[in-house]
């Protein structure tokens, strides 16, 4: 049976992506993401015992399910997708339907059960870590329900910025776009160079140092905080060529007795994040001790929130090359 779609928004889409199967069964066998999850809330069921527990965006509702097995009074869990109708027999197959309470509907608009929480449990984070946009409701839900002294799991997200050796993959992607069976389609090749590729990045063709261009700290931040301009400094590894940045982020989970942390990046276990690609206009000949330094421009598109504007200012003073470029990108 076909959906109707009429008179829906990009927000629609978004929500109605997230009823398939498929996404769901991606986020859950990826073993770094759920065990980390898993690890930070059942290791620590001295903080979730008896406590009141609010799961912001509860997908399939496995982290409901493990903050009610460790121990906590009642869990909510909220979440504007279809599949939400699944979780609850979900819960109730599992035989927690009485200590966990699924609510459809969007955060600012659902009605919950206890004025106030003691924990927020959510998996936010997007490509990039903000694309998407969901930190946007963990906020209004911290500042809308979390006790003072509550606790918000994980707490502290940090996005970090290198470069990359790319050429073979960069001439594949963009230059096909030359020559496609005789023709050309270089207007393909220019809106390319301006959209993010998200891809898994082998660790031995980073060839600079890493540097962190902003932390977040989700019991603090502010909405407005999220649009920023950060500094960032690389430092060059080896005589090389630089054809793109790459980004990632950590994730931390301070709250734990023993912090429990994860990475999205080149050279950690793999995740669905994967890592993000900007490739840069030009090709940089790079000597080791070259630094590349500038700035990382992020704010949600105006015209959809969901997506993200990103530009990068750098300035190489290199050994071989002197280069200077203002790159802007839309990841959507």
């Amino acid at each position: 049976m076909a959906t109707d779609t009429t008179g829906m928004t990009s927000k629609d889409y978004y929500f109605d992506s997230y009823a398939h199967f498929g996404i769901h069964e991606e986020m859950l066998k990826d073993e770094v993401r759920t065990m980390s999850y898993r690890d930070a809330i059942m290791k620590n069921k001295h903080i979730f015992q008896d406590k009141v527990v609010l799961d912001v965006g509860c997908g399939t509702g496995i982290l409901s399910m493990f903050a009610a097995k460790a121990g906590a009074k009642h869990v909510m869990g909220v979440d504007m997708s279809n599949i939400i109708d699944k979780a609850r027999l979900i819960v109730a197959e599992n035989g927690l339907a009485d200590r966990v309470t699924l609510l459809k509907g969007k955060m600012e608009e659902v009605q919950l059960p206890f004025d106030k929480v003691d924990i927020i449990i959510s998996e936010w984070m997007g490509y990039f870590l903000l694309y998407e946009s969901m930190l946007d409701t963990v906020l209004l839900a911290r500042d809308r329900y979390l006790s003072p002294n509550g606790k918000i799991f994980p707490d502290t997200a940090t996005m970090i910025v290198s470069t990359i050796e790319d050429g073979e993959y960069k001439e594949d992607k963009l230059n096909f776009w030359d020559d496609v069976y005789g023709f050309k389609m270089t207007c393909i090749k220019e809106a390319a160079m301006h959209e993010p590729l998200v891809d898994t990045v082998e660790s031995r063709v980073v060839n600079a140092s890493q540097c962190v261009f902003k932390t977040i700290d989700i019991l603090t931040v502010q909405k407005a905080d999220l649009s920023f301009t950060a500094p960032f400094e690389v430092s060059i590894a080896r005589d090389d060529y630089v054809h793109a940045f790459i980004s990632w982020f950590d994730i931390e989970f301070r709250a734990c007795h023993k912090p429990v942390r994860f990475s999205t990046g080149p050279f950690a276990k793999y995740t669905h994040w994967k890592q993000t690609v900007f490739y840069t206009q030009n090709t940089l000949t790079v000597c080791k001790g070259d630094t590349i330094k500038g700035t990382i421009t992020c704010a949600p598109n105006s015209e959809n929130p969901r997506d993200l504007d990103i530009i990068y200012d750098y300035q190489l003073e290199g050994k071989e090359q002197t280069s200077a470029e203002r790159l802007a990108y839309r990841m959507c």
